[in-house]
């Protein structure tokens, strides 16, 4: 891609970003919008969008999230967010209650998956997610290095590339952390941000299917988005809307 081609490309991604920022991508309702609306600064906030969240692959984000929200305002199922609570239970108790409201889908490997990030947190943070996060000073990719790295076995799922990048673009969101380091988040590359991708002309359709698209993805957003304002992240919501609501044209705004 030359200069010229890069600039409107560039010119493109930002028309795209005002007309999200605008509402004309709609997403006035995001999946993870379903939620209790608990103090953004409570360590329970923190639990109800980590959790879950290790359970979101190959599933709608929207009926995960309104499952979540529905074991939460249930009193015989709202202690699977307590992982102390978690671990006093036996398996097959944990699993009925997490597949009441189908928070969990798989019986075995979403609970095993659940009770073991509990097991982290009480361990290793005295069931408190924010202790992770002040031993990492808040900083991006000190949490990256720790989960996806270093303690990487420690969050099965939560660790994974998509997952774990766009969780903490949700713990940004909705709660109070002011995380640093936010160049270093990568962009979900899911279905919808692929397809945007190749609309914009970043990769051929030819190359959607293959097996390191997801790597593929990142590295050519990288590369367009070096020595700009944007973040690989900043992106992430209005590429997924883009694609998801079949392209609306690009208008200035």
């Amino acid at each position: 891609m030359n200069v010229l081609e890069r600039n409107e490309t560039l010119h493109k991604i930002r028309v795209l970003r005002n007309m999200y920022l605008s509402g004309l991508l709609g997403g006035e309702i995001m999946p993870e919008d379903a939620n209790p609306d608990l103090p953004k600064s409570s360590a329970q906030n923190y639990l109800y969008f980590t959790l879950p969240m290790a359970l979101n692959y190959q599933r709608n984000s929207y009926k995960l999230w309104d499952s979540a929200r529905k074991s939460f305002a249930d009193e015989e199922t709202a202690g699977i967010f307590n992982p102390e609570w978690v671990l006093s239970m036996d398996e097959n108790k944990l699993r009925e209650l997490l597949l009441k409201h189908k928070v969990a889908l798989q019986p075995n490997k979403h609970c095993a998956t659940w009770r073991t990030l509990c097991n982290t947190l009480c361990t290793h943070f005295e069931g408190d997610i924010r202790s992770l996060f002040i031993a990492c000073d808040w900083d991006i990719p000190n949490i990256l290095e720790y989960i996806q790295k270093t303690h990487k076995k420690d969050f099965p799922y939560l660790s994974g590339p998509k997952i774990c990048n766009y969780w903490l673009y949700v713990i940004s969101n909705y709660t109070d952390a002011r995380l640093t380091g936010k160049e270093a988040l990568s962009i979900a590359p899911d279905t919808h941000v692929i397809q945007a991708t190749a609309r914009l002309g970043l990769i051929e359709e030819k190359q959607i299917n293959d097996s390191n698209i997801q790597f593929n993805v990142n590295n050519v957003w990288k590369d367009m988005l070096t020595g700009t304002e944007l973040s690989l992240i900043d992106l992430h919501t209005p590429l997924w809307l883009w694609s998801r609501n079949g392209f609306k044209e690009l208008v200035e705004c």
